[in-house]
């Protein structure tokens, strides 16, 4: 049995083998932490306290701005569907944390924490800002999140997918780790820019 510890969970490389594995092509790619630089996420508007949905806007947006500056000529047509993956072993456990001690101490629960604690919505915010229209899919590692994706695009229900692998830091001296990928089949082409940014 696979327990919690033992899986990398944020790896690029291992999300990249799982994408080969499953015979998809990746379109592009992002980490956290990518350079020095990388110490923290951009805070977003409305999620408060927590790294974890930061950092998936930030690693998912950096994947798919790569793959619209890499976006080929003869790609689909607007229209072209994107599905988003969230693969995360732990969730957003600062959340989650807060939560669980404002109902152990009787308070009520903060709105901006209740909401934050589903990883989906991160996932929506994500779609709003690139304009992804695909179906929205949370998972417990970034394995079942390549295999969840290829069969989104098997089945047609997207062209491509955004898979964002992501968990929090849980111990002294770990970092928040975060990795995505674009994929789609070697058949079905790039879907062409996004108008956010």
């Amino acid at each position: 049995m696979t327990t919690p510890t033992s899986v990398v969970s944020g790896d690029l490389s291992a999300l990249t083998l799982a994408a080969d594995a499953a015979g998809l092509t990746v379109v592009s790619s992002a980490a956290w932490p990518e350079t020095v630089e990388d110490v923290a996420a951009t805070p977003l508007a409305g999620f408060i306290d927590s790294t974890f949905s930061p950092l998936v806007a930030e690693v998912g947006g950096r994947a798919l701005r790569r793959r619209d500056a890499t976006a080929l000529a003869d790609a689909p047509p607007n229209g072209s569907v994107t599905a988003i993956v969230i693969a995360t072993i732990r969730g957003d456990v600062t959340s989650a944390i807060r939560v669980a001690a404002a109902v152990d101490s009787g308070r009520g629960v903060p709105p901006l924490h209740f909401f934050q604690s589903v990883p989906n919505s991160i996932a929506g915010h994500l779609a709003a800002r690139w304009g992804l229209t695909g179906p929205v899919v949370c998972v417990s590692d970034f394995t079942a999140g390549v295999e969840v994706a290829a069969l989104l695009i098997t089945d047609g229900d997207a062209d491509a997918a955004l898979v964002v692998s992501v968990d929090l830091a849980v111990t002294d001296g770990d970092r928040d780790r975060s990795a995505a990928i674009v994929v789609t089949f070697p058949d079905v082409q790039a879907p062409p820019g996004m108008s956010g940014k």
